[in-house]
């Protein structure tokens, strides 16, 4: 995105295009209502990337994975975060679901049993249909992608430019090395 586009459709206030985002919730309050300061998501999306995918896969996924469980203090748990305590606060347009899990022997203990994941059951549909939800998830994570680190673009662009020079630099500085050392052999 240009500067223009951002200034004109993300910034509200007096803010600056490359600024971190803050949010207007103070965090004791957030410790009282949530137990917990609720995650910012754009940090995670940053603070996941490894070799295994981006942060924003996480995130992508984590949105995604709520299923309503009575047995939580906020009513609902996180297939990709277990036992969250942060509520699902876009129930409204995903719908209320639930996950179905199926006890299976274990392959390699025919005593034991593993406890895995049959897939989600839609008990009441939300005001987006899921592929409306999924894209909508999509567009959040890579705003928080986009927020997390607003000089990428410029970031990854100089270390293109660092290398290239490097490269040159290194061919001038094996040929200054050949004619100082020629006349030693």
């Amino acid at each position: 995105m240009t500067d223009e586009q951002i200034k004109a459709n993300l910034l509200f206030a007096a803010d600056k295009v490359g600024e971190t985002m803050s949010i207007a919730m103070d965090a004791k309050d957030a410790k009282v209502w949530f137990g917990a300061q609720p995650p910012d998501l754009s940090v995670i999306t940053r603070s996941r990337s490894s070799h295994s995918g981006t942060g924003s896969d996480y995130v992508y996924s984590y949105l995604r994975t709520y299923y309503r469980d009575p047995s939580k203090a906020t009513g609902w748990n996180n297939l990709t975060f277990p036992n969250v305590g942060m509520p699902h606060v876009l129930w409204e347009l995903q719908g209320v679901r639930t996950a179905k899990f199926e006890d299976k022997p274990d392959p390699h203990n025919p005593e034991k049993t593993i406890h895995t994941f049959a897939g989600f059951e839609q008990v009441k549909p939300g005001l987006m249909s899921p592929t409306e939800y999924d894209k909508a998830m999509a567009d959040i994570t890579s705003f928080l992608t986009f927020m997390a680190e607003p000089v990428r673009n410029d970031r990854v662009r100089l270390g293109v430019i660092v290398l290239l020079f490097f490269g040159v630099f290194t061919i001038f500085a094996w040929r200054l090395n050949a004619a100082y050392w020629k006349d030693i052999k």
